[in-house]
């Protein structure tokens, strides 16, 4: 299993969370090769501004494995993380992260800052970027292209 394979995983989230009428973003915390989190974006149901999906797969994980603290595990979302989900992962301990479309307005590993090598800040995670990005971006573009539309329309 390699990278794409977990980010399918990571886009089935995603589709979960247009599905609900949030912004299709989703990811799977892996370790050992086992999914241990999923999670995807749920800040408008949950009326929570945290409810991110990177988020809520640290969640469902730490709750899985019993501990906050994520050694060895890598986290895989469709879009580059902001700066509150950098953090937490910071926090937890991830030591890899991959995303897929970039983040030009909010993206922190690398778009507008790159919070992970911040040499000041105590935990670095390993960043690859990129990958399924054109399926990680048509799938915002077009979730954004029919909120326009329905817009448009009203």
């Amino acid at each position: 299993m390699n990278d794409d394979f977990w980010m399918n995983e990571a886009l089935a989230q995603a589709r979960q969370a247009g599905a609900a009428g949030e912004v299709p973003v989703g990811a799977v915390v892996v370790l050992d090769g086992q999914i241990i989190g999923r999670g995807f974006n749920q800040p408008i149901g949950r009326h929570d501004p945290t409810a991110h999906a990177e988020v809520m797969a640290l969640r469902d994980a730490a709750a899985r494995i019993g501990n906050y603290r994520l050694p060895g595990a890598t986290l895989y979302v469709t879009l580059e993380p902001c700066l509150m989900c950098a953090g937490a992962m910071m926090h937890a301990r991830v030591a890899r992260v991959v995303f897929g479309a970039q983040d030009p307005k909010t993206g922190v590993a690398g778009s507008v800052l790159d919070l992970f090598a911040e040499q000041r800040l105590n935990h670095h995670a390993e960043i690859a970027g990129g990958v399924r990005a054109v399926e990680c971006g048509q799938l915002l573009s077009s979730f954004f292209a029919a909120r326009r539309n329905r817009t448009a329309l009203t």
